[in-house]
């Protein structure tokens, strides 16, 4: 029997959820991609198919030499709440994109409500 590769442990955890995840124009999709040295985070309207708006640790506007430790993390978070409140958005599904809800994505995910977000 072969061994599962983590990267693909990961895809089948994220197929798991998005089963019962999806996002709408009014509610759309707070996706997270973690990387070993950075974040990212997308707001996706699935009906459409579009990114409503997106932050990432490898933005300029963010401090650089942050990347994506829990600091970079909580930063990505502010900055997709700001830009999500900028378009009007108030509530998100959150889709953890298969990670463990700990570390750098439960950090996010608490800074994005502090700035305002709910999910």
């Amino acid at each position: 029997m072969a061994t599962r590769s983590s990267k693909a442990s990961r895809s089948m955890r994220h197929a798991r959820i998005r089963k019962r995840v999806e996002g709408s124009a009014d509610r759309p999709r707070l996706a997270v991609f973690r990387s070993l040295k950075q974040i990212s985070v997308q707001l996706i309207d699935d009906s459409q198919g579009v990114t409503v708006a997106s932050a990432s640790s490898l933005e300029k506007a963010l401090d650089s030499k942050v990347g994506g430790n829990r600091k970079g993390a909580e930063n990505v978070g502010q900055l997709i709440a700001e830009r999500a409140k900028e378009k009007g958005i108030a509530k998100v599904v959150f889709d953890r994109g298969g990670f463990r809800y700990a570390g750098r994505v439960a950090v996010l995910a608490d800074a994005a409500r502090k700035a305002g977000l709910e999910f």
